[in-house]
């Protein structure tokens, strides 16, 4: 980790570099002063540290769901725990690196951890976007063609996401752009203000790969799940039980992509926006305030991501009961188990009953193990349950509770 003068000077473009037009997207300059109020620093360091622990424990919580139930083990859901194994990875190293630069009211980085940032923020992000785009082709074979996937096809396809994504990731690691700090300076990313030949062209290429192309598929998947639903509730003569739980079932899955599609589009199409004015030469109009808003909404998405992909499944609901029950009536029992306190002192009469004549004294002592009746006719007698009660007639009853 560098100063905050040595961190910045090296990042900084020289002077001549400055007046060129090809100049990548630099931090703040620090005789200007940060571009956020000390204020808006702590602001930005809560929502962060929000967004860290909710996705990481709703995210952990899918993937330990999932390991302990073995009913959530299907092909399909394979997928979904990708997805949050990915916002997992988000959650870890995509939040800790600009939530300790708010902190510090700066870049706290070195260019090693720029790079990282950078790589490890768009790896892990297109592999949410691509498994959710192989899960819509997916669900496109099961209801429009009726075609049930097996394990293998999930991890062979679990494997190409996961390949594609390091392809785009790694180019700017072998020359194609490179990975730069972003306008508020509290991230980084590829560059993409540089007007390179090849720098540009990866802008082009990464947009048409990463973003327009997937959403292209999740349309066209989805479009054909609602239009094959409806034609089935146009058929008549099918209108049996077994054919209307299938219709609600799947009017289910409908509303879970469509919301799935709502939500995608509201975290990432900002960002996506904001990065396209920067390709495209109105950097001008993006200052760091408009610049940090949409990187927000793009990691929020790790947070509530395992609720919409997860939890509208009824299997995981009903296994995330069952595991909530479990523990609870784990922990009744062993208060019921657990011995009172107190249970190894000497046991006192609580009752005495004493009459006159010749009528014998009685005496009830109880623990929590029995109830001891202790007769005597004696009632000069001391009774001593260290002795053998010697010289008196004594009677001892002992009860043991049900």
């Amino acid at each position: 980790m560098y100063s905050g003068n040595s961190s910045s000077s090296s990042l900084q473009p020289t002077p001549g570099e400055q007046d060129s037009e090809q100049q990548p997207v630099q931090p703040p300059d620090p005789a200007a002063g940060p571009p956020f109020s000390a204020s808006t620093y702590e602001l930005l360091a809560l929502l962060l540290a929000t967004i860290g622990i909710l996705g990481l424990c709703n995210n952990l919580l899918v993937l330990v769901l999932y390991a302990k139930f073995k009913r959530l083990r299907t092909p399909t859901h394979l997928f979904l725990v990708n997805i949050s194994l990915s916002d997992l990875l988000v959650s870890l190293f995509g939040v800790c690196f600009t939530f300790l630069s708010c902190l510090r009211n700066r870049w706290v980085w070195d260019a090693a951890g720029c790079v990282w940032d950078g790589f490890s923020n768009s790896l892990f992000g297109i592999v949410s976007i691509i498994t959710l785009t192989v899960l819509a082709y997916e669900r496109y074979l099961r209801v429009v063609h009726a075609r049930v996937i097996d394990f293998a096809w999930s991890w062979r396809a679990i494997t190409y996401i996961w390949l594609y994504s390091l392809a785009w990731t790694g180019a700017p690691l072998l020359g194609w752009n490179h990975y730069t700090l972003e306008i508020h300076g509290l991230g980084c990313s590829v560059d993409w203000r540089s007007k390179e030949p090849s720098d540009s062209s990866y802008v082009l290429f990464f947009f048409l790969g990463c973003l327009v192309t997937p959403v292209g598929i999740m349309a066209y998947c989805y479009g054909h799940i609602l239009y094959a639903i409806r034609m089935l509730r146009c058929v008549e003569d099918l209108h049996t039980v077994q054919v209307i739980k299938i219709l609600r079932y799947e009017k289910k899955v409908a509303k879970m992509c469509f919301l799935m599609m709502t939500t995608f589009l509201i975290c990432w199409m900002p960002y996506a926006v904001v990065s396209l004015l920067v390709a495209y030469g109105y950097g001008h109009l993006v200052t760091p305030t408009v610049a940090i808003i949409p990187s927000l909404f793009a990691k929020s998405s790790t947070a509530y991501n395992p609720v919409i992909y997860i939890f509208m499944s009824r299997k995981f609901r009903r296994c995330l009961m069952q595991l909530f029950c479990v523990r609870l009536l784990r922990f009744q029992r062993r208060l019921k188990e657990k011995p009172a306190v107190g249970n190894e002192k000497p046991i006192r009469p609580i009752v005495v009953s004493q009459k006159a004549g010749d009528r014998p004294k009685k005496k009830v002592t109880f623990s929590s193990s029995s109830i001891i009746f202790i007769i005597t006719s004696d009632d000069t007698q001391q009774i001593d349950h260290s002795t053998k009660y010697a010289g008196t007639k004594i009677n001892v009853i002992q009860v043991k509770p049900l």
